[in-house]
C-alpha cells in the first residue's frame, strides 16, 4: 500500500540505522496507550477492514513514530519523495509485531511466513487500497482477499461509455448504456470498476494479469454480485486468462460518505454439503488512527452497505 506517512511541519531526518525491534516498541519508544485489540476473525467468511484519513494525521511526533516503523529501504523510499503528499503516500509494509512481507510476481504484497510459522492453522491474508484522501486495509483468515476504494465523485477524462467499451465487456456496456442520467451512469461505472479491481486483486493478478474485458460483473437484486466468465475465455491462447474463476463473493459499500468500497473473497459455499446456497459475508469496518484509536463504524452512517 502506498501509506500516507508524511512528515508535516518537521524537517526530514537523515537516514539512521534502525533501532532493535522489541514487541510494543518502535524506534526505541514504548507504545504506552495502544487501543484495545479488535475481536478476532471468526471464520473464513468474515472480513475486517480498517481505514484512515491521511489528512487527519498532522502531529509531527505521531508521524515520526510511523516513520520509525519503516525498514531502511522503505524509509529511504519515503524520504526520497519530493513533496509532503508523496511522502505520506509511500509503500509501508512493516508492522511493529515484526511481520515481514513479500510481493508476488504481479506485485501484490503478501505476508512472508517464517519456516516455523507453517504450523499456523489460519494464516492471515490482507490487501490494501488507497486514494489521495483515504487508505483502507482488508484482512481475512485462510481466505484470499482483494479490496478497492474509489472516490464517488471521481471524474473521468473521457466519456463513460467510451471508457466502458475500452475496458468492460459488452454486457456491462449495455447495462451502462441503459442508464439515461449521466450522474447515475457515472456512479454505476465507478461501482463496476471498483468491483473489478477488487476481483483481480483477490486473484493476485492486478489489471495487467486479468484484463477487465475478460469477465463480467453481474449485480442482481436476488443473487447479489457475481462473476461471469465466458467459456471461450478458457480456450483463449492468452494464458493470463487461465486464472479467472467464478467462486468469489463480494461486498459493496459506501465508506465515509465519500468513497465506494468493494471487497472480494474466495467463496466455496456453493460447493458445500449444506446445499443451502451462498452463506453471508461478514463485514466489520473500523476507522483508525494507527496505535492511537480504533472506532467501529459498522452500523453507523460512515458505512452504508449496498450489497
Amino acid at each position: 500500500m502506498r501509506h500516507r506517512l508524511l512528515r508535516r511541519a518537521m524537517p526530514l531526518p537523515p537516514p539512521t540505522p534502525p533501532a532493535p525491534r522489541t514487541p510494543g516498541i518502535a524506534g526505541g519508544r514504548l507504545f504506552s496507550s495502544l487501543p484495545p485489540p479488535p475481536p478476532p476473525l471468526q471464520s473464513r467468511r468474515e472480513v475486517h477492514v480498517w481505514y484512515l484519513l491521511p489528512d487527519e494525521l498532522n502531529d509531527a511526533s505521531q508521524l515520526k513514530m510511523y516513520m520509525d516503523l519503516l525498514s531502511p529501504s522503505e524509509r529511504k523510499n519515503a524520504l526520497s519523495m519530493n513533496t509532503e503528499k508523496l511522502q505520506k503516500d509511500t509503500d509501508c509494509k512493516v508492522d511493529p509485531g515484526s511481520f515481514e512481507f513479500k510481493k508476488n510476481k504481479f506485485g501484490k504484497p503478501e505476508i512472508l511466513w517464517q519456516s516455523d510459522d507453517n504450523k499456523m492453522e489460519w494464516p492471515l491474508h490482507f490487501n490494501i487500497s488507497h486514494t489521495s484522501s483515504l487508505i483502507a486495509c482488508g484482512i481475512t483468515m485462510d481466505n484470499l482477499i482483494g479490496i478497492d476504494i474509489e472516490e464517488k465523485k471521481r471524474k473521468t477524462a473521457k466519456n463513460i461509455l467510451s471508457l466502458a467499451r475500452r475496458y468492460f465487456t459488452p454486457s456491462e456496456v449495455d447495462y451502462l448504456a441503459q442508464i439515461p442520467d449521466p450522474d447515475a451512469q457515472q456512479k454505476e461505472f465507478i461501482k463496476l470498476w471498483t468491483l473489478k479491481e477488487a476481483y483481480v486483486k483477490a486473484l493476485g493478478r492486478g489489471f495487467s494479469g486479468a484484463p477487465f474485458n475478460k469477465f463480467s460483473i453481474e449485480m442482481e437484486a436476488k443473487n447479489g454480485i457475481r462473476i461471469s466468465v465466458a467459456p471461450k475465455v478458457f480456450k483463449d491462447s492468452d494464458s493470463t486468462c487461465d486464472c479467472l474463476s467464478e467462486n468469489w463473493q463480494f461486498a459493496l459499500a459506501e465508506l465515509n460518505s465519500s468513497h465506494y468500497m468493494a471487497v472480494c473473497v474466495g467463496d466455496d459455499s456453493r460447493s458445500s454439503e449444506s446445499g443451502n446456497g451462498r452463506l453471508p459475508l461478514g463485514l466489520k469496518v473500523w476507522k483508525t488512527v494507527p496505535f492511537l484509536e480504533d472506532t467501529l463504524v459498522s452500523g453507523t452512517e460512515a458505512l452504508t452497505r449496498i450489497v
